[in-house]
C-alpha cells in the first residue's frame, strides 16, 4: 500500500513537471511568434522618400516587422553588404553593383528582378539665370563649378562620366568638378548654392522645391538607369524579405513609386 502510494506521488510529480514544461514551451513559442522582427531594407540614396512611405505601408500591414533602413550610394552600400552588414533586401541604382554581389553568391538570383528605370538630369538652383542648350554646354565658360557623384562608386557620377565621355568634353568637366557621397549629396550643394549645377536623377529633382531642372541627358549617351532588386543571401529573415519583394509590385506601392517620379518595370 505504501509502495503504491509513493508510486502515485512520483506519478503525480512527474506529469506536474512535463505539464510545466510543455507551459514554459507553449508560452516560448507565443513569445517567439509576436515578437518583432528586423529587416534591413539597403537601397540607393535615390530610393530614400520612396522606400520609406511604402515601408510605412508595409508595417501597417505586418505590425511583427520593423523595417530598418540604409540608403546611400550604391557601390557604398555593395561594399557593406560584402563586409557582412545586416541585410535583407537589397535595392541598387544600377545593375553593376547587383551583378558584382551576385557573382560573389551573395544575393538569391531567383529573387533579382528589375524595378524601375529613372532620368539623369542637370539641375540649377531654384533661381540660377544659367541657360544652357545641351549638355555639351557644360563644358563651357558658363559654369565654373559642378557637382557629380564620384565616378567610381556612386552610379549617378558612373552615367555622368559615361555621358560626358560620349559627348567628348570629361577632360574638360574634370577640372570644374566636385565629387560627392551620394547623389543627396549633390542635391544638396545645388539647393545651397555651393555649385552652378549638379547631375542628378529626375526623382532626386522632383523632391526639392529648391532646384530646377535645366536639361535631360539624351537617352543614347548613357546606359539605361534601371534599378535592380533582390533579396540578400545572409538574410536572417527571408520570408519576411521574399514578401516584401511581392508587396514592392503590388498596385498600390507601384503608384507610390510612380508619385516619386519612377517609371516601374
Amino acid at each position: 500500500m505504501k509502495k503504491n502510494f509513493v508510486a502515485l506521488i512520483l506519478l503525480l510529480l512527474f506529469s506536474f513537471i512535463i505539464s510545466g514544461c510543455d507551459t514554459v514551451q507553449t508560452e516560448k513559442k507565443a513569445e517567439e511568434d509576436t515578437s518583432v522582427k528586423e529587416v534591413y531594407i539597403v537601397a540607393a540614396a535615390s530610393m530614400t522618400d520612396a522606400v520609406k512611405e511604402i515601408g510605412a505601408n508595409y508595417e501597417k500591414q505586418h505590425p511583427n516587422v520593423k523595417l530598418m533602413y540604409n540608403f546611400g550610394s550604391s557601390g557604398a552600400l555593395q561594399a557593406q553588404i560584402e563586409q557582412g552588414a545586416p541585410a535583407d533586401v537589397f535595392i541598387s541604382a544600377a545593375q553593376k553593383q547587383m551583378d558584382a554581389l551576385e557573382q560573389e553568391n551573395l544575393i538569391d538570383k531567383s529573387t533579382r528582378r528589375d524595378l524601375l528605370e529613372n532620368k539623369v538630369v542637370l539641375i540649377v538652383p531654384k533661381d540660377s539665370t544659367l541657360t544652357l542648350n545641351d549638355f555639351s554646354d557644360i563644358a563651357s565658360d558658363k559654369v565654373q563649378k559642378i557637382a557629380l557623384g564620384e565616378m567610381k562608386s556612386v552610379p549617378v557620377g558612373q552615367y555622368s562620366e559615361e555621358i560626358f565621355t560620349k559627348l567628348n568634353i570629361l577632360d574638360e568637366i574634370k577640372p570644374k568638378a566636385v565629387y560627392a557621397s551620394d547623389v543627396r549629396q549633390v542635391l544638396g550643394w545645388v539647393e545651397t548654392g555651393e555649385v552652378d549645377c549638379g547631375v542628378v536623377y529626375a526623382t532626386d529633382a522632383a523632391i526639392s522645391d529648391k532646384v530646377k531642372i535645366l536639361l535631360t541627358a539624351p537617352e543614347d549617351t548613357h546606359k539605361p538607369v534601371i534599378y535592380p532588386v533582390a533579396m540578400v543571401t545572409s538574410s536572417k529573415n527571408p520570408e519576411i524579405a521574399k514578401d516584401f519583394l511581392t508587396f514592392l509590385g503590388e498596385n498600390e506601392q507601384k503608384a507610390v513609386l510612380e508619385k516619386y517620379g519612377f517609371e516601374v518595370k
